[in-house]
């Protein structure tokens, strides 16, 4: 049986917009196990709670109530000493929306070098890591380049390279290619698979882009700080209802074969393409 490496139970998050006003519930009861090693996509629509999520399991927020527990253990500010919590931390990496917000160095290994020397990894270990790091996000050639002359998904790898220094277990990406063109974004999600296929990494992948959860193991959507859907793509997408209902779009391909009336839920063009040839073919032979 698979290790659970993330478990949540009657998660709440709430906040004040200004003194005196009432709060706004964003997370509600919420109950979340996630497996070591899977790659789990979070759904959901401007203010369903999505990136809230993320940043509580990142140790960014603290939780109204309820209980959080990573890597086996009950997370607890009070309880916790401050090692224990920097250790947790450190197990789980978060790469955010702009990448600029995370690049700190003139250069790009020196950027990717700046946590590893932060929590005191000796030199010699921080080179090892900053090569494997940089060969992982295929970003090995631009190890003397600036930063800042890269292109957004050229950044958005040096990030990643940066966090993967710090060797966490988990890596929650928080809506980390919004502000990508396509090409970088097929460079960011090519490097997140693999993250999770080659080095076993649990992945949780927050994002507004359907085509983006086609890969993952499981999908979760989110709506209101609920969880109204989680299943394989394939499930969570045949529900092309209650998805519009959450706020969001089916993949275009599913759109597509929903409208035209098609059984099963094809997710990838291939599979659209196979079920409309099957649709014309069965015309022609009926006529």
């Amino acid at each position: 049986m698979a290790e659970t490496i993330i478990k949540t139970e009657k998660l709440c998050f709430e906040y004040e917009k200004n003194e005196g006003e009432e709060k706004t519930q964003v997370l509600r009861s919420l109950d979340l196990t996630v497996e070591r090693g899977s790659f789990v996509a979070v759904l959901g629509h401007n203010g369903s709670g999505k990136s809230t999520l993320a940043k509580v399991l990142n140790l960014l927020v603290t939780p109204t109530s309820g209980k959080v527990w990573l890597f086996g253990k009950e997370i607890n500010e009070e309880t916790m000493t401050e090692d224990e919590l920097y250790e947790i931390r450190r197990r789980v990496g978060m790469v955010f929306q702009n990448p600029d917000n995370q690049l700190v160095a003139t250069i790009v290994e020196e950027d990717v070098a700046f946590g590893p020397e932060n929590i005191g990894v000796e030199p010699s270990e921080i080179r090892r890591r900053v090569d494997e790091a940089l060969e992982t996000v295929g970003m090995t050639a631009f190890a003397r380049h600036s930063p800042h002359q890269l292109s957004g998904g050229q950044k958005q790898r040096v990030a990643i390279a940066g966090i993967l220094a710090l060797r966490p277990e988990i890596i929650v990406f928080d809506e980390s290619t919004a502000m990508l063109d396509p090409m970088g974004r097929r460079e960011v999600l090519d490097t997140i698979r693999k993250l999770n296929r080659d080095n076993g990494t649990t992945i949780l992948m927050i994002t507004h882009y359907m085509d983006e959860a086609i890969d993952a193991d499981r999908v979760i959507v989110l709506d209101d700080g609920r969880i109204v859907l989680d299943g394989t793509p394939r499930e969570v997408f045949s529900h092309v209802e209650e998805v519009r209902a959450a706020g969001l779009d089916v993949p275009q391909i599913t759109e597509l074969t929903y409208r035209l009336g098609l059984s099963g839920t094809p997710i990838t063009a291939e599979e659209g393409a196979d079920a409309i040839e099957a649709l014309i073919t069965n015309r022609q032979e009926r006529n």
